[in-house]
């Protein structure tokens, strides 16, 4: 079996010194809180939190039954987040602003992982009550969200994971072809593809590598450029016929200053065959001999919509996913987080939302040191921007809709696809980035239906799966 091999797999590590020289010439290449409540109605700000000076010392995560001493603080956090938000649900929006502003000053974005989940949600839960409307834009520069991407990538293994595997599909399903095409949605910054560049040309080949053409997509073309050039240039450096095609997914927007939406491209083959769904005015091109692979990382559930009527937001998504099937290709990859973001129901949203973050959470402090600046960009940008989205956002400018596998598993068969079971040294690879990388015994992956689900404490927090 053609494999990614150990230098692929540690190409993106932040732990080791020449695989990190890699990945920087690739980028340098171009109380209780109810009784709180009540008193809430005549006061507009509560008392002092009894247990302040217990604030920084609760148990660590690896304890789960803590005593109640430790857990009073983390419970009322907890609790002040869930008021606030049925405050919301029922439509007091005055207790529920005086709610929010107990919780911001109670926690903090600095203390341990409780504390600075409630402070994420106590952001959001502001955000929705100060707006007018609930789609409204998020005030984050591009260059904090490419840095705290890239911390993301870096101190947590959700997405090398997600890459890892999804690579190591890819790899299988194109062994022995001679012309490659990877249709890669929501390239970003293309960190994914520099260990999978690798790996091919570590190969041995007696007619020489195979040629490689990423179309790569996104809503900004000057990062699609970059990262093109970037790739281009590490492709070169090994020897690889390489090309990089950006293709821009046009951004529709609900309404003037309201948050953006993914469109879906309008997809078609050189030689007229295939499929197509004629959604925007973007194209894609399978040129004749090449063989094809998509690979869908957190990509699907932004093309979800809100239910209406006898459709439950998946129709775009699904004349999508039929186009894509009419082109053939040998692999799909799909990778979502394994959570239930996307209920109409605010209220349930949230609890969904309260519940996954703070496992997450939970696991960036047992696995990152207490003041490590690279954490604080993930969560307060990278995850603080997910939390807001789906706290203080509603209707179409909601993008972050995430599904539990059984609705990817449903909507990939409904559009004619099977699954192609991940190979068991995908899974061995993907122990071995954990063991190497993020040496806790937190981490757990699990093999289910032929796919691979990483999670933290027995939470599963992400899924991997391939397609055909």
């Amino acid at each position: 079996m053609q494999t990614l091999q150990i230098q692929s797999l540690t190409l993106l590590s932040p732990h080791s010194a020449s695989p990190l020289l890699t990945l920087n010439q690739y980028f340098l290449c171009h109380q209780n809180p109810l009784e709180m409540l009540g008193s809430l109605k005549s006061h507009e700000e509560g008392e002092q939190d009894p247990d302040h000076h217990n604030h920084h010392h609760r148990s660590h995560p690896h304890h789960p039954n803590p005593p109640h001493a430790f857990l009073s603080l983390s419970a009322h956090a907890r609790q002040l987040v869930i008021s606030c938000a049925e405050l919301i649900h029922r439509g007091d929006i005055s207790t529920a602003r005086r709610t929010a502003s107990l919780l911001s000053a109670a926690a903090s974005p600095h203390g341990d992982s409780a504390d600075r989940l409630a402070h994420q949600f106590a952001r959001a839960l502001s955000l929705r009550l100060a707006s007018p409307s609930p789609s409204v834009p998020f005030d984050t520069s591009s260059e904090a969200l490419q840095s705290s991407y890239l911390s993301l990538n870096q101190v947590t293994p959700f997405l090398r994971f997600a890459h890892l595997t999804a690579n190591q599909a890819i790899l299988d399903a194109l062994h022995g072809c001679r012309r490659i095409h990877i249709l890669d949605l929501d390239t970003s910054h293309g960190v994914q593809w520099p260990p999978l560049l690798q790996a091919i040309a570590d190969r041995s080949y007696a007619e020489g590598p195979p040629s490689i053409r990423i179309t790569g997509t996104g809503t900004d073309l000057d990062v699609l450029r970059r990262t093109g050039d970037r790739l281009q240039t590490f492709a070169h450096s090994l020897g690889l016929q390489f090309q990089f095609h950006p293709l821009l997914l046009p951004i529709s927007s609900t309404s003037p200053g309201s948050s953006t939406s993914t469109s879906i491209p309008l997809i078609t083959t050189a030689a007229g065959g295939g499929g197509s769904s004629n959604l925007t005015s973007s194209s894609f091109q399978l040129h004749p001999g090449e063989t094809l692979a998509v690979n869908c990382v957190l990509f699907l559930h932004k093309l979800l919509k809100d239910s209406r009527h006898e459709d439950d937001g998946s129709r775009e998504l699904r004349a999508f996913l039929q186009a894509v099937k009419a082109m053939n290709p040998v692999v799909v990859t799909v990778a979502e987080r394994e959570a239930s973001h996307n209920s109409p129901n605010f209220l349930q949203r949230l609890m969904e939302a309260l519940d996954y973050y703070t496992v997450v959470f939970e696991s960036l402090e047992a696995t990152l040191p207490p003041k490590s600046q690279e954490r604080l960009a993930v969560e307060q940008v990278w995850l603080g921007r997910e939390i807001e989205d789906i706290v203080a956002r509603e209707g179409e400018g909601r993008r972050e809709r995430h599904e539990r596998f059984e609705r990817w598993e449903g909507l990939m068969r409904d559009a004619g696809f099977s699954n192609l079971p991940l190979s068991p040294f995908a899974l061995s690879q993907a122990k071995l980035l954990l063991r190497l990388h993020y040496p806790s015994e937190g981490y757990q992956l699990e093999m289910v239906r032929d796919s691979i689900f990483l999670g933290w404490q027995n939470k599963a927090l992400f899924s991997v799966s391939s397609w055909h």
